[in-house]
């Protein structure tokens, strides 16, 4: 079976190379994602939205943490984020993940300060 940090890397390399069926085979099927964009949606809608939106984006690793006795796992990382529109933005994320008994991800919450992104996406969502 995967690992709990082999999920998250896994995730966050398919994730920078829009490799987005690999980023949802890593969701169980009613897997939700929570995002201060574009609110709580199954993964596959969300994903679909996010490539549509996306032309390119880079992420730079910063950081795993572990819950001890939970299956929750934490990310976090700088990503660089280019709108199909040509606009850009950058911001620090953090994406916390719950996990199921395989380690499916159940549930993916997005945290970041949208104090620079949000006039650079306004009309999405």
């Amino acid at each position: 079976m995967i690992t709990k940090e082999e999920v998250a890397k896994k995730y966050l390399f398919y994730l920078e190379k829009s490799e987005m069926d690999r980023v949802i085979n890593l969701f169980t099927k009613d897997g939700v994602v929570t995002s201060p964009l574009y609110g709580t949606q199954p993964a596959k809608t969300f994903y679909k939205k996010l490539a549509d939106d996306t032309n390119s984006s880079k992420l730079k690793f910063d950081g795993l943490f572990f819950e001890e006795n939970s299956n929750r796992i934490s990310l976090l990382f700088d990503y660089q984020w280019e709108l199909k529109n040509g606009k850009k933005v950058e911001f620090k994320v953090v994406d916390i993940i719950e996990l199921n008994v395989e380690h499916k991800i159940k549930k993916l919450t997005i945290i970041y300060d949208t104090i620079h992104s949000k006039p650079v996406t306004e009309g999405l969502a």
